[in-house]
């Protein structure tokens, strides 16, 4: 594989960061996504659109599914005696 470095401005890895549908997603397969919807979008519009809609839910859904995480993780951190008598 062939690899290179890139800079950019902290704001755009942000921005980068906010399109990842999931957390293992790497930059480089967001930029690949990124590309794909400008040409799906140029060829067809319907299309692209519907791919970006898709695009949209799951991140909306990765958004719920990690701040629900944190809920959970930070309950149970603020309240040990919770699993008490679990045994």
């Amino acid at each position: 594989m062939d690899v290179t470095t890139i800079k950019i401005e902290r704001e755009t890895k942000t921005r980068l960061e906010r399109l990842k549908e999931h957390e293992r997603e790497t930059f480089n397969q967001v930029i690949k996504k990124i590309l794909y919807i400008l040409n799906q979008i140029r060829k067809d519009p319907i299309s692209g659109n519907r791919v970006l809609g898709n695009i949209d839910r799951n991140v909306r859904k990765r958004k719920v599914f990690s701040s629900n995480l944190k809920k959970e993780s930070a309950s149970l951190q603020h309240n040990p005696q919770q699993d008490k008598g679990s045994y």
